[in-house]
Protein backbone atom coordinates (compact mmCIF):
# COMPACT_ATOMS: atom_id res chain seq x y z
CA UNK A 1 0.00 0.00 0.00
CA UNK A 2 1.24 3.50 -0.84
CA UNK A 3 2.35 6.17 1.91
CA UNK A 4 -0.82 8.53 2.36
CA UNK A 5 0.41 12.11 1.31
CA UNK A 6 -1.15 15.24 2.74
CA UNK A 7 -1.93 18.52 1.62
CA UNK A 8 0.68 21.68 2.47
CA UNK A 9 -2.33 22.66 3.94
CA UNK A 10 -3.18 19.84 6.00
CA UNK A 11 0.44 19.58 7.04
CA UNK A 12 0.89 22.86 8.35
CA UNK A 13 -2.10 22.29 10.79
CA UNK A 14 -1.08 19.14 12.19
CA UNK A 15 2.58 20.63 12.33
CA UNK A 16 0.94 23.77 13.75
CA UNK A 17 3.63 26.11 11.59
CA UNK A 18 2.98 28.46 8.47
CA UNK A 19 3.18 27.87 5.27
CA UNK A 20 6.03 30.20 4.64
CA UNK A 21 7.95 27.69 7.37
CA UNK A 22 6.95 24.59 5.50
CA UNK A 23 8.27 25.92 2.41
CA UNK A 24 11.30 26.77 3.79
CA UNK A 25 11.59 23.16 5.45
CA UNK A 26 11.47 21.81 2.21
CA UNK A 27 13.64 23.40 0.72
CA UNK A 28 16.38 23.26 3.59
CA UNK A 29 15.99 19.07 3.68
CA UNK A 30 14.46 19.57 7.24
CA UNK A 31 11.46 17.34 6.00
CA UNK A 32 10.97 15.52 3.00
CA UNK A 33 8.22 16.06 0.45
CA UNK A 34 6.95 14.83 -3.12
CA UNK A 35 6.52 17.13 -5.71
CA UNK A 36 3.24 15.91 -8.12
CA UNK A 37 3.31 15.93 -11.89
CA UNK A 38 1.46 18.91 -11.52
CA UNK A 39 4.08 20.95 -9.62
CA UNK A 40 2.31 20.80 -5.86
CA UNK A 41 4.23 19.44 -3.01
CA UNK A 42 2.43 16.92 -0.90
CA UNK A 43 4.03 15.47 2.12
CA UNK A 44 4.48 12.01 3.06
CA UNK A 45 2.67 11.10 6.24
CA UNK A 46 5.68 9.44 8.14
CA UNK A 47 7.59 12.74 7.87
CA UNK A 48 4.48 14.45 9.91
CA UNK A 49 4.96 11.38 12.50
CA UNK A 50 8.52 11.35 12.69
CA UNK A 51 8.94 15.65 12.98
CA UNK A 52 5.29 15.20 15.64
CA UNK A 53 7.29 12.82 17.75
CA UNK A 54 10.22 14.29 18.33
CA UNK A 55 12.90 12.08 16.25
CA UNK A 56 13.35 15.23 14.48
CA UNK A 57 16.68 17.14 15.61
CA UNK A 58 15.44 19.47 18.07
CA UNK A 59 15.49 22.98 16.38
CA UNK A 60 16.80 26.55 17.91
CA UNK A 61 14.20 29.20 18.18
CA UNK A 62 15.92 32.22 17.26
CA UNK A 63 14.22 35.27 19.25
CA UNK A 64 15.30 39.01 19.26
CA UNK A 65 13.74 41.41 21.87
CA UNK A 66 11.98 44.39 21.21
CA UNK A 67 11.69 47.60 23.56
CA UNK A 68 10.08 50.93 23.38
CA UNK A 69 9.47 53.95 25.50
CA UNK A 70 8.56 57.22 24.51
CA UNK A 71 10.81 59.61 25.94
CA UNK A 72 13.83 59.60 27.75
CA UNK A 73 13.02 59.93 31.06
CA UNK A 74 11.51 56.46 30.77
CA UNK A 75 14.56 54.65 30.49
CA UNK A 76 14.19 52.97 33.45
CA UNK A 77 11.08 51.63 32.42
CA UNK A 78 13.32 50.61 29.18
CA UNK A 79 15.83 48.40 31.13
CA UNK A 80 12.89 46.52 33.03
CA UNK A 81 11.81 45.93 29.61
CA UNK A 82 14.88 44.50 28.61
CA UNK A 83 15.42 42.59 31.48
CA UNK A 84 12.20 41.11 31.99
CA UNK A 85 11.80 40.32 28.11
CA UNK A 86 15.24 38.52 28.79
CA UNK A 87 14.72 36.23 31.25
CA UNK A 88 11.31 35.19 29.54
CA UNK A 89 13.43 34.09 26.96
CA UNK A 90 15.26 31.97 28.59
CA UNK A 91 12.67 30.27 30.27
CA UNK A 92 10.83 29.37 27.23
CA UNK A 93 14.54 28.34 25.95
CA UNK A 94 15.08 30.40 23.49
CA UNK A 95 18.78 31.80 22.17
CA UNK A 96 18.17 35.87 22.03
CA UNK A 97 20.02 36.93 18.76
CA UNK A 98 19.74 41.05 19.81
CA UNK A 99 18.42 42.86 21.99
CA UNK A 100 16.85 46.27 20.00
CA UNK A 101 15.45 49.24 21.52
CA UNK A 102 14.00 53.02 21.10
CA UNK A 103 13.39 56.01 22.42
CA UNK A 104 10.54 57.46 20.45
CA UNK A 105 6.91 57.60 20.14
CA UNK A 106 4.88 54.59 18.58
CA UNK A 107 3.30 56.47 15.98
CA UNK A 108 7.11 56.91 14.40
CA UNK A 109 7.91 54.49 11.52
CA UNK A 110 11.82 55.52 11.06
CA UNK A 111 12.83 54.13 14.44
CA UNK A 112 16.10 52.74 14.19
CA UNK A 113 15.54 49.77 16.44
CA UNK A 114 12.35 49.04 14.41
CA UNK A 115 13.94 49.59 11.13
CA UNK A 116 17.12 46.83 12.60
CA UNK A 117 14.19 44.57 13.30
CA UNK A 118 12.73 44.11 9.54
CA UNK A 119 16.44 43.69 8.35
CA UNK A 120 16.25 40.72 10.94
CA UNK A 121 12.67 39.57 9.66
CA UNK A 122 12.96 39.89 5.86
CA UNK A 123 16.48 37.90 5.99
CA UNK A 124 14.90 35.26 7.52
CA UNK A 125 17.64 35.49 10.75
CA UNK A 126 14.95 34.75 13.55
CA UNK A 127 11.83 32.69 14.37
CA UNK A 128 10.31 35.01 16.93
CA UNK A 129 10.24 38.68 17.82
CA UNK A 130 9.72 39.30 21.42
CA UNK A 131 7.39 42.28 23.37
CA UNK A 132 5.71 43.22 26.37
CA UNK A 133 2.69 44.27 24.41
CA UNK A 134 1.75 45.05 20.77
CA UNK A 135 1.92 48.78 22.22
CA UNK A 136 5.83 48.65 22.29
CA UNK A 137 6.10 47.09 18.08
CA UNK A 138 3.54 50.50 17.03
CA UNK A 139 0.85 52.38 18.43
CA UNK A 140 -1.75 51.38 15.69
CA UNK A 141 -2.13 48.96 12.85
CA UNK A 142 -0.52 46.15 15.07
CA UNK A 143 -1.95 43.35 12.67
CA UNK A 144 -0.31 44.81 9.69
CA UNK A 145 3.05 44.26 10.96
CA UNK A 146 1.86 41.06 12.16
CA UNK A 147 0.76 39.88 9.13
CA UNK A 148 3.62 40.94 7.36
CA UNK A 149 5.94 39.34 9.90
CA UNK A 150 4.06 35.88 9.38
CA UNK A 151 4.99 35.82 5.63
CA UNK A 152 8.54 35.25 6.63
CA UNK A 153 7.88 32.69 8.84
CA UNK A 154 8.14 34.97 11.68
CA UNK A 155 5.37 35.51 14.80
CA UNK A 156 5.30 38.22 17.05
CA UNK A 157 5.05 37.04 20.90
CA UNK A 158 3.56 39.02 23.25
CA UNK A 159 3.72 38.86 26.63
CA UNK A 160 1.13 40.88 28.09
CA UNK A 161 -2.39 41.39 26.41
CA UNK A 162 -2.85 44.75 27.20
CA UNK A 163 -0.38 48.19 28.15
CA UNK A 164 -0.04 48.63 31.98
CA UNK A 165 -2.26 51.53 33.04
CA UNK A 166 0.48 53.53 33.79
CA UNK A 167 1.45 54.04 30.65
CA UNK A 168 -2.49 55.54 29.69
CA UNK A 169 -0.66 59.09 29.48
CA UNK A 170 1.86 58.15 26.43
CA UNK A 171 -1.59 56.84 25.02
CA UNK A 172 -2.78 60.38 25.31
CA UNK A 173 0.46 61.90 24.19
CA UNK A 174 0.17 59.37 20.84
CA UNK A 175 -3.48 60.74 20.59
CA UNK A 176 -2.81 64.28 21.02
CA UNK A 177 -0.03 63.86 18.02
CA UNK A 178 -2.51 62.08 15.56
CA UNK A 179 -5.06 65.16 15.74
CA UNK A 180 -2.31 67.48 15.82
CA UNK A 181 -1.05 65.99 12.43
CA UNK A 182 -4.61 66.00 11.02
CA UNK A 183 -5.54 70.05 12.43
CA UNK A 184 -1.98 71.03 10.57
CA UNK A 185 -3.20 69.61 7.48
CA UNK A 186 -6.64 71.05 7.47
CA UNK A 187 -5.59 74.34 8.79
CA UNK A 188 -2.09 74.78 8.62
CA UNK A 189 0.70 74.86 11.45
CA UNK A 190 -0.16 78.42 12.56
CA UNK A 191 -3.82 78.48 11.95
CA UNK A 192 -5.93 79.35 15.15
CA UNK A 193 -8.60 76.96 13.68
CA UNK A 194 -5.76 74.39 14.29
CA UNK A 195 -4.93 75.59 17.94
CA UNK A 196 -8.65 75.21 19.54
CA UNK A 197 -9.20 72.24 17.78
CA UNK A 198 -5.98 70.57 19.44
CA UNK A 199 -6.77 72.05 23.08
CA UNK A 200 -10.80 71.03 22.92
CA UNK A 201 -9.57 67.67 22.21
CA UNK A 202 -6.93 67.69 24.80
CA UNK A 203 -9.92 69.51 27.12
CA UNK A 204 -11.69 66.45 26.26
CA UNK A 205 -9.33 64.16 27.43
CA UNK A 206 -8.47 65.73 30.70
CA UNK A 207 -12.53 64.96 31.38
CA UNK A 208 -12.96 61.33 30.03
CA UNK A 209 -9.33 60.89 32.32
CA UNK A 210 -11.52 62.56 35.48
CA UNK A 211 -14.55 60.59 35.08
CA UNK A 212 -13.00 57.36 34.39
Amino acid sequence: MSERLLPPREACRRLGIHFVTLKRWIYSGKIRAVRTPSGRWMIPESEIERIVSGKAETRETKAVIYARVSSSDQKADLERQIQYLTQYCLAKGYRVVDVLSDVASGLRADRKGLLKLFDYVVNRQVDVVVVTHRDRLTRFGFEYLDYFFRQFGIRVETVYDEAPVDERQELVEDLIAVITDFANRLYGMRSRRKKELVDGFRKLLEEVEESG
